[in-house]
This record gives structure tokens, sequence and C-alpha cells, in this order.
């Protein structure tokens, strides 16, 4: 999740051919922004041009892409025109403004906010798991929340294989899930403790966040969970494309700066060994096994961060059900949560390069 509600997209301008000429990134300033350009450089995307773009608050600030500095200009009608494919992270309100007219001007819009996730017209996806979906878009594709992409990634082969019933899982989610206040918030708090000086009241979240856990991301619902956990439920079962899966979430807030860290239990039809599981996920695109315990080797949210796998470990059978089993699972949020995820899906557009219905 990026903070107060933003969101991540990718317009996709088909010119005919597979390379792509322009590009512009949008919310260029902002921290998911600047990993937007950093993964377009690691990932050596096919990109001729370039623009940054911003609102007009922080426009006129310095990037540098490909050792050239640019200067962030303010988003406009003016400044998309030409452009092939816009990667941004904005609020959500301005994703619902302009991925429709992206669209309907012969762009695939990536979206990271909840706007189209559950939209039955509009593909969620996971390269890793549902790319298959990516070709059946009418201009708009749906990038799933953070803590629900890395399950998946780690659920998919199990899945495949076992069939899951049912999946029981805590988060572990780190403060920048909340964005550059929900970091600077702990950072004064951490401050604030080391100096001995009284801890500031919160501002971004309900509780003090330093040397405490939050069981509370998102707004509560009537059902008693809360919005965060939610988006678990129903984006699992459209990413995996099973409604019956079974999916009971609990969604914590702790005092990390990056990375979610998730504990899962998964029930399956068919009994299934912690070995079988570990064979499988050695194959799975996009997982990386941490699994020694016998040297306390297991995923740790400082190794992940900065990386794009999603790592398990700690993987062992249920003590009394053969059909159940449980595992730590820790991802980078800001790279696989949301940045490289959807540069992975404008990297199968260009593959695709589907037609639109």
């Amino acid at each position: 999740m990026l903070r107060g509600g933003e969101s991540l997209f990718v317009y996709f301008k088909r010119s005919g051919s597979s390379t792509v000429k322009n590009v512009a990134v949008v919310g260029a300033s902002g921290a998911v922004g600047e990993r937007m350009m950093r993964l377009l450089e690691e990932r050596g995307f096919p990109v001729a041009t370039i623009k940054f773009l911003a609102s007009p608050r922080s426009a006129g600030k310095q990037v540098t892409f490909r050792g050239e500095t640019h200067t962030v200009q303010p988003i406009s009608r003016e400044a998309l025109e030409g452009v092939d494919i816009v990667l941004s992270s904005v609020p959500g309100s301005v994703s619902k403004e302009w991925a429709p007219i992206a669209a309907a001007a012969g762009a695939v819009v990536v979206d990271n906010s909840s706007a189209f996730r559950m939209d039955p017209e509009v593909p969620l996806v996971v390269p890793e798991v549902n790319p298959q979906d990516i070709a059946r878009n009418k201009g708009i594709i749906a990038n799933p929340n953070c803590s629900t992409i890395q399950m998946v990634v780690a659920l998919k082969p199990l899945h495949d294989a076992f069939k899951i019933r049912r999946v029981v899982v805590s988060t572990y989610q780190s403060v920048s899930g909340a964005g550059q206040s929900g970091i600077t918030e702990l950072e004064a708090q951490t401050g604030a403790g080391a100096r001995n000086e009284p801890i500031p009241a919160p501002s971004k979240f309900a509780h003090q966040i330093v040397g405490n856990c939050l069981p509370h991301i998102d707004d509560f619902l009537p059902n008693g969970f809360t919005k965060e956990e939610m988006k678990m439920v129903n984006e699992t079962h459209k990413i995996l494309g099973d409604p019956s899966i079974e999916v009971c979430p609990t969604c914590v807030r702790v005092p990390v700066p990056f990375a979610h860290s998730e504990s899962i239990l998964v029930e399956t039809e068919r009994p299934i060994s912690a070995k079988e599981a570990l064979e499988l996920w050695s194959k799975a695109p996009g997982v990386a096994v941490v699994d020694d315990p016998a040297n306390k080797q297991y995923p740790l949210a400082v190794q992940a961060t900065g990386r794009d796998e999603v790592f398990v470990g700690r993987v062992r059978s249920d003590l009394k059900n053969p059909n159940a089993l449980l595992f730590w699972c820790v991802s980078d949020n800001l790279r696989k949560g949301a940045a490289t995820n959807a540069v992975q899906i404008a990297e199968e557009l260009l593959k695709l390069q589907p037609t639109r219905a």
C-alpha cells in the first residue's frame, strides 16, 4: 500500500512497434517514483526519451536518470503528449481521472490503487502468477496490494500442485507501506527514545509505532476486518482464479522501515510435506528459498530490502494435520510489492502487444 491511497499506474500506448520511444515517470520526486527510475535503469527497459513529471508543488526538482540530470515538470495533458509509457505514483483520485482518459486514447493502464482491482472487466495481475490475464485487458490492468502480491507468488506453486483450501496469514508490515510519513514517524519516535526524550505523539498511525505492533491497517469494516485484510481476501481469489479458497488474514503494522513479513499457514486438498513445498519453490519464478534452521537462516526484512524476490523459509508441517504447512514469507513492499510488479507488467505488455477488444 502506498501513502495516502496513492496509485501507481503505467500508460502503454501501442504504436504497432515493439520499440518504446517515449517514457514519462509521474511522481518522480517520491519514494516509489524514485524506485521506478532505478528499475528502468536496472532492468534495461527500452527507453529512448524520458520525462519526469509531478504535481506543481514538486515540479522544478532535479533527478538523475542514466547519468543525465532532468528537471521535474508539472503534469499536464501537454506534458503527456507523445508519451508511449507513463509510470506514475499519484493519489488514487488522480488515477481515477487519468486512467480512463489514457485507456480511451489507446493506452493500457497498470494501476496500483484499489480503484480498479475488483472491477470484473479489469485484470488483476502478478506476472509470476497470472500473466495470461494481461492479454484480456480493455485498457486498464490493476496492480495488487503489496501484502497480497508476495503471498500469491508463494502460494501459486502450492495451489497448482495441491489445491489450497484455506490460508491463515498474519502480516508484519513495514512503516514504508504507509509512505514517507510512516517512515518519518518511526524515525522521529526512535530518535526521541534514543535520546531519552518524550516520544512524539503519533500522527500517521493510530498509536505509537516505535516499540509497538499495531493490529490495524486501514479502516475497520462492519465485519471486524480492516480494508487491508479484505484486500488480501478478495485479491487472492481474483488473482488465483479460485473464490473457494478461504483466506483468514490479520494485518499488523510493525516498527520496521522496509519489507513486509508474513506468517502463513496453508491447508491443501491432499497431504503436503515441507520437502515437497521446498522443491516446488526452488523452481518457482520470483521465489527465493532461505531455509536452513540449523544455521539460523530464514528470510529477514533487512536482507529482502532492495531485492525483487519473494523469500520463503521456516517451512514446517503442521503438527497434527498432514494437509497443512506453515512458512515465513518476506518481500520488499516498495519494489515487488509496488514498483517492480508494475514494471514487470509493462515488460509483459511489450512482449504480448495485445489487441484491444
